[in-house]
């Protein structure tokens, strides 16, 4: 168990700031935010170049390590040995809060695990900001943040997801937005959605109708800029409707394989089956030795 009070000193440890920055427009950046980047010793970017921009923008002048997907698990635990240390790190993203959808999770992760304290420092947030928008209920939502990319793959995502009853929110690329809304009207029906993108910027634009109607629209009018797509959930009637699990037709080697291509793990893989079919890694086992 790991108990963490924020604001307790702490002796020779530093803290580790998961800072939220703008989406878009450098007004959304808030006063703590700047004094926090201003006092660490070390900040933590996932675009160095860009976050020298938004620096020089408020005048902070903190030294910048590059923190992203293809160094983390190098860089992670330098971080971390500085923070055990005693100094403070800001953690920042391109823009909104760090660690959704981005390496800044395997960061917090560590820091975690070593007992160091992570405190965020609230800021803009694509899928939240798209959410309240959206015109859709927000009482209960899901953020799943970018599908698959294989059509396959995306198919069967949005199956399992199929008679969920929250709002569903995700993020998408504009050169694959006509395809993953053909692939959640083709699954889930003509349920309605809300496409928001530039947000926060001189662009903003948030397109509200089914998915069929905002498909009709994207024919003519090209898909610009990152998107959030914000879709109702399913109603009482589809999400009681009884269907197999997309795994029902495949032997337990076929079900362990189609895991392990996504993960490249087979123990993970084999993990993955069992909880679907709720039975033990051990019978999992068991019946790949028997096919």
């Amino acid at each position: 168990m790991n108990i963490q009070r924020s604001y307790e000193e702490r002796r020779g440890q530093g803290t580790l700031y998961v800072v939220g920055t703008p989406i878009g427009n450098l007004e959304d950046m808030t006063f703590r935010a700047i004094r926090v980047l201003k006092e660490v010793d070390w900040i933590a970017a996932e675009d160095t170049r860009q976050t020298r921009k938004l620096l020089a923008h408020f005048g902070i002048s903190g030294r910048l390590v590059s923190y992203r997907e293809h160094n983390r698990r190098k860089i992670g635990p330098e971080l971390v040995d500085r923070l055990a240390e005693g100094q403070s790190v800001a953690l920042v993203s391109d823009a909104g809060m760090p660690a959704i959808s981005d390496p800044g999770y395997d960061l917090v992760r560590l820091a975690v695990e070593r007992g160091v304290a992570v405190v965020p420092i609230p800021g803009a947030n694509a899928a939240i900001s798209a959410l309240v928008v959206s015109g859709l209920p927000t009482d209960r939502f899901l953020f799943v943040g970018f599908l698959p990319r294989e059509p396959k793959t995306l198919r069967e995502e949005l199956e399992k997801l199929k008679r969920e009853r929250a709002t569903i929110v995700c993020y998408e690329a504009p050169h694959r937005l006509v395809r993953t809304l053909e692939a959640m009207r083709d699954v889930w029906g003509d349920r309605p959605v809300a496409l928001a993108r530039e947000l926060s910027k001189k662009n903003e634009e948030v397109m509200r109708g089914t998915l069929g109607e905002c498909l009709d629209r994207l024919k003519t009018h090209e898909p610009r800029g990152e998107y959030c797509i914000v879709v109702r959930g399913a109603e009482a009637g589809e999400a009681q409707e009884e269907e197999a699990p997309w795994w029902a037709n495949l032997s337990v080697a076929e079900h362990v394989a189609h895991y392990e291509r996504q993960c490249g793990d087979r123990k993970e893989a084999m993990r993955r089956a069992a909880a679907d079919r709720n039975v033990s890694r051990r019978d999992i086992y068991n019946a790949l030795l028997s096919e």
